[in-house]
């Protein structure tokens, strides 16, 4: 699973694939730009996101999945990224999906498309117990893509030099049935 650009996932509009370095453009694009960091300490440099790709490609080997870049199937554009990420909160590890879709395309549904994807791939392919997201209290789009996954609000923590709430749910969800994985 950690070959690079290695299909993960698919949907009916997307594709999630592991990163590439060619992705950093597109990536820097989306990361560096000050509104859809907005609950971020900062923008991204190219540093940053450089970083924030080796990262992932190191969980893909580590713990077999990570952020995986979310790519139109029209266009193989990347517009963002998506996937499971392994956290501690409050001492106990737990398994985040996490979710950033270039700002000019939200709310045309991608990221609850991708983020189902990953539930059910968390869920159904992992056999992971429970997933969760965790959000800043003021992101209301975030929130709203937890929820229709089927999340609810468990708790706030502060986490990351910030507080966040955590959203969860636990395995017995209905999963989303347009899912279709790629065998790799």
């Amino acid at each position: 699973m950690g070959d690079a650009g290695a299909v993960i996932l698919e949907t009916e509009r997307l594709v999630l694939r592991c990163y590439q370095d060619e992705d950093l453009p597109a990536l820097h694009d989306i990361f560096a730009e000050p509104g859809m960091m907005s609950f971020y300490p900062a923008p991204f440099t190219r540093s940053q996101t450089r970083s924030w790709i080796e990262r992932n490609q190191t969980r893909y080997l580590k713990d077999g999945y990570g952020l995986w870049a979310v790519c139109l199937k029209e266009t193989n554009a990347c517009i963002g990224d998506c996937g499971l990420v392994a956290q501690q909160i409050d001492g106990r590890p737990e398994v985040e999906i996490g979710y950033h879709i270039k700002r000019g395309l939200w709310s045309q549904g991608y990221a609850t498309e991708a983020a189902l994807a990953c539930r059910d791939y968390g869920f159904g392919h992992l056999g992971l117990p429970r997933l969760i997201s965790i959000i800043h209290p003021r992101n209301t789009a975030s929130i709203r893509v937890a929820e229709k996954l089927g999340f609810v609000w468990q708790k706030d923590v502060y986490i990351f030099n910030n507080q966040h709430s955590i959203y969860s749910a636990a395995r017995e969800r209905t999963t989303h049935p347009c899912i279709v994985e790629v065998e790799h």
